[in-house]
């Protein structure tokens, strides 16, 4: 082990990432380098800094980068003008966040003349393959360590002998603290694990952290009008926003309403299913109001295609699959898509509902003449109703003949 000289470590200063720090300095003898990402996790990040202090990491060799509005305008954004659900059902908080840890953590390795980095993800899960992924079509040759997969520290008990040994500070893991696996961000808050292992079990009421419930959410409707400009947000009632701050405001308004909770089973990449819980307020307010926008200004055949392509474009952020050709093809076409999707949509925010009550634009395909049930002036002739019919019948009919003629 002793070809490793320097390695990256995506450290968050918990339990965990305190431990493969001490973990890789005394396995591989080499420098360590922190980097801690605030993508808005809603925690202080300033705290790692002096735990890895405390366990030897020089100064210069700590890396704390505030990557919000990055995270949101060039990871969230372009994924939301795809409408991207994984599953029917998951907004994609956690895999949505890798590719961008990944990219920083990289950037950091080229910086400090590393050969190596390191994570924190299990190898039962699916991030190790969402880090891996990036780091190696990012810097091909670059060295991986995955404690996870190398140690024996496999379980809580052994993690917290092995601090202890080593004057880790685990006093929140000690007096308790949440019972779930949590990860939260910008776009999301996740938790897995204990009661939640059981997908019979209804989760607790204390465990959702962001999100009123919706029997106590207020009980008067709020309205909020959002302003689109190329597929993406750029104002809240008409208060023009960075990336980063529309969507911390849109949490703000969803979790006020009980907006935006989930329960569910997903299919892991690694191959089992897992049950986890998500509060994700401002994404499903996001996506609401993009569908709605879109619906106005998207040809038909356009939007078709868009929702045919959408589920691929979902299961390779999922897989994480962010820097793989392919999505980046697709995104050039997503994108593209959305030169016309400008203007702005009403919601009304209600007890864990999102309703689209309005929405205009000046790219509107929407011809109120045409659409119109009164008369629209012959822009619309109802008689080239019936040849079409007939046209599109045609193989239908002659299948029919063709059946009657065998009995």
């Amino acid at each position: 082990m002793s070809d490793i000289k320097k390695v990256v470590l995506a450290y968050s200063g918990g339990l965990d990432t305190s431990v493969i720090l001490k973990w890789l300095q005394d396995t591989y003898r080499c420098e360590v380098v922190t980097f801690t990402a605030d993508i808005g996790q809603g925690e202080e990040v300033e705290p790692a800094r002096k735990k890895a202090l405390a366990l030897g990491i020089k100064p210069e060799n700590i890396f704390i980068d505030d990557l919000k509005e990055e995270f949101v305008r060039d990871f969230v954004f372009p994924m939301f003008r795809a409408n991207a659900v994984y599953e029917g059902e998951y907004l994609l908080g956690t895999s949505i966040a890798r590719p961008l840890i990944a990219k920083r953590q990289i950037e950091i390795a080229r910086q400090m003349g590393a050969d190596a980095v390191s994570h924190g993800a299990t190898g039962k899960g699916n991030d190790q393959v969402r880090f891996e992924l990036g780091y190696y079509a990012l810097k091909p040759d670059v060295k991986v360590i995955a404690p996870w997969r190398e140690w024996d520290l496999l379980s809580r008990e052994k993690l917290l002998a092995y601090a202890e040994a080593n004057g880790i500070d685990i006093s929140k893991k000690k007096n308790g603290g949440s019972p779930y696996s949590m990860d939260a961000n910008l776009l999301h808050i996740s938790y897995e694990g204990t009661v939640l292992e059981n997908p019979a079990n209804e989760p607790e009421e204390d465990m959702w952290l962001w999100t009123t419930s919706p029997e106590n959410a207020p009980d008067s409707p709020e309205y909020v009008e959002l302003t689109y400009r190329q597929g993406d947000i750029v104002a809240i009632n008409g208060v023009a926003m960075s990336p980063a701050t529309v969507l911390a405001e849109l949490n703000r308004l969803g979790g006020k309403h009980g907006i935006g909770r989930l329960d569910i089973v997903e299919n892991r990449y690694v191959g089992m299913k897992s049950r986890g819980c998500y509060e994700t307020p401002g994404g499903t307010i996001m996506l609401k109001a993009h569908r709605a926008i879109e619906s106005i200004t998207l040809d038909r055949e356009v939007a078709h295609l868009k929702d045919e392509l959408m589920p691929r474009y979902a299961s390779l952020i999922y897989t994480g699959y962010w820097w793989a050709p392919e999505r980046a093809m697709m995104q050039t076409m997503i994108d593209a898509s959305q030169a016309t999707v400008n203007g702005w949509v009403r919601l009304k925010l209600y007890k864990g509902g999102v309703y689209v009550v309005g929405r205009d634009s000046d790219d509107s395909l929407f011809d109120p003449t045409i659409a119109t049930f009164d008369e629209d002036g012959g822009a619309y002739n109802h008689a080239d109703a019936a040849g079409f019919i007939r046209l599109n019948a045609l193989r239908m009919r002659i299948a029919a003949r063709q059946k009657q003629k065998r009995g």
